[in-house]
């Protein structure tokens, strides 16, 4: 049975923000700033919020990177739909790619929406949908949610070692939500199994693009 790609790129985007947004929700509305909920000894569920990138880095100013995030999502969109009926693309190629635009996508609804609809008290308060005071940021100001924490393991480094003697080590300190997840899958399936499915998307849009310019 032949799957028609529309609705598959649909679907995952859908999914994957709904999943994304219901449980950030969950976790703004039922966990302090800072509170670390241990399920495992190697995975956590640790709210905290970050104003950049994945796994909480931060390199640009906040309303830029909010519109980056919104241009990339569109560019990911427009990309999507013109590769989608090309046969010589495998359907994995197509599945990747929609789990970076939702992943994308995901983390933009924190960070235009989140400003407005919640305020952020202090530890051990939790925060409100909505507040009759106001939220806690601007439009395009929100910071975006995190929660998925694996601490698999941590040691301290000898103190004869140079520069990092004595000190603490963590392996995977990162802390990251659905979308992230998403666009780590996405890439690293494009990188390791759809690199020459990407050569081929990008050479039909170039063609594509040269048939138009003639035309």
């Amino acid at each position: 049975m032949k799957i028609n790609r529309g609705c598959l790129i649909a679907m995952i985007i859908i999914l994957v923000i709904i999943a994304d947004q219901a449980f950030k929700i969950w976790v703004k509305t039922n966990f302090y700033m800072g509170e670390d909920y241990e399920i495992t000894s190697w995975f956590h569920l640790k709210f905290i919020e970050n104003n950049g990138m994945a796994f909480g880095l931060e390199l640009w100013n906040k309303i830029v990177l909010t519109i980056g995030r919104i241009i990339a999502v569109g560019f990911f969109i427009y990309f999507l739909l013109k590769i989608r009926a090309k046969e010589s693309l495998r359907t994995g190629f197509i599945v990747a790619m929609s789990l970076i635009t939702a992943g994308a996508a995901g983390n933009i609804f924190d960070c235009v929406f989140y400003g407005q609809l919640f305020n952020n008290p202090y530890p051990p308060e939790l925060a409100q949908m909505l507040p009759p005071d106001g939220g806690y940021a601007g439009w395009f100001e929100g910071r975006v949610v995190d929660m998925l924490y694996f601490p698999f393991f941590s040691f301290y480094w000898p103190d004869w070692m140079p520069i990092v003697g004595g000190q603490h080590f963590e392996f995977f300190q990162y802390i990251f939500n659905i979308a992230d997840s998403a666009i780590c899958v996405g890439v690293f399936f494009l990188l390791f199994f759809y690199s020459k499915d990407v050569n081929i998307a990008l050479q039909s849009l170039k063609k594509e693009d040269r048939v138009d310019s003639a035309n």
